[in-house]
């Protein structure tokens, strides 16, 4: 019905679709998690009701760190490859950095670690948007924990 010879692809998904903004809202998100979580230890006595809140913000850090485990490790096997590793040699190291401090996160209430871990996902922002040839910018991010966060400049309308 089709003739067809040759297939093939990049990425398991078409390559545009990628964007470590997640990562990076994943990481901001833990920083303010941790730091709610130590406001509510310092400020609260401990009855069910902060009990269950504190529950949940703990949880909601985990499932953050998680996905910036899940996404860094999808943009770094499914869309680096040969050319891009070639430019940029020190992705694996960046990448498993990256995967120990999000475990780190998950381990401690440590807000210098998720402080790292942003640096360290920025980082990795800067080289993904590098390998489209795309220029890229810091810009604190407008909610809290205000931190800066690399994003790519986009095109005006």
């Amino acid at each position: 019905m089709f003739k067809i010879n040759k297939v093939q692809a990049h990425c398991d998904i078409p390559c545009k679709v990628y964007d470590p903004g997640v990562i990076q809202y994943s990481a901001l998100s833990i920083v303010r998690f941790i730091d709610l979580i130590n406001e509510e230890i310092k400020d609260s006595e401990m009855n069910p009701n902060n009990i269950a809140q504190l529950s949940r913000l703990v949880a909601v850090k985990e499932e953050h760190a998680k996905e910036v485990k899940s996404e860094v490790s999808t943009i770094w096997g499914d869309y680096f490859k040969e050319p891009q590793i070639n430019k940029y040699p020190e992705i694996h190291e960046l990448v498993h950095s990256i995967m120990q401090l999000a475990s780190k996160c998950k381990q401690e209430m440590k807000r210098e670690n998720g402080v790292e871990l942003l640096k360290k996902i920025n980082k990795f922002t800067e080289i993904f948007w590098a390998t489209k040839n795309i220029e890229t910018e810091k810009k604190y991010a407008p909610y809290p924990p205000e931190l800066v966060i690399v994003c790519p400049k986009l095109k005006s309308v």
